[in-house]
């Protein structure tokens, strides 16, 4: 079973920077899109952002101009690089991917463990 590792959660002051990352555990036959979500105490996860295979990308509102993300299939890795930080973008960060981990099987949804991100004021 395909594992999703992420990295690079932490605490940072308000506007600071941190770089996220997501790697699958074995290669993949197949990532179409992934994404990034967010969850926060008595909150529901929210997306955050999503990157397609070609590349396009969408942003939640909230994140628009402050985020990036980006992909690297070579290494079935995508990025979440966040700036101008804010204390409201404290949450648990998680990582999602639909993909198929070998040619016959179904296209499928892969949660990260997720990772905290701490934004103090």
């Amino acid at each position: 079973q395909v594992q999703l590792v992420e990295s690079g959660g932490g605490s940072v002051q308000a506007g600071g920077s941190l770089r996220l990352s997501c790697a699958a555990s074995t290669r993949m036959f197949e990532i179409n899109a992934m994404g990034w979500y967010r969850q926060a105490p008595g909150n529901q996860r929210e997306l955050v952002a999503l990157i397609s295979r070609d590349g396009s990308t969408n942003y939640a509102d909230s994140v628009k101009g402050r985020f990036t993300i980006t992909r690297d299939n070579a290494k079935s890795t995508v990025y979440l690089q966040m700036s101008s930080l804010k204390p409201e973008d404290t949450a648990v960060y998680y990582c999602k991917y639909a993909a198929r981990e070998r040619l016959w099987d179904l296209l499928s949804t892969y949660w990260g463990q997720g990772t905290q991100v701490t934004v103090s004021s």
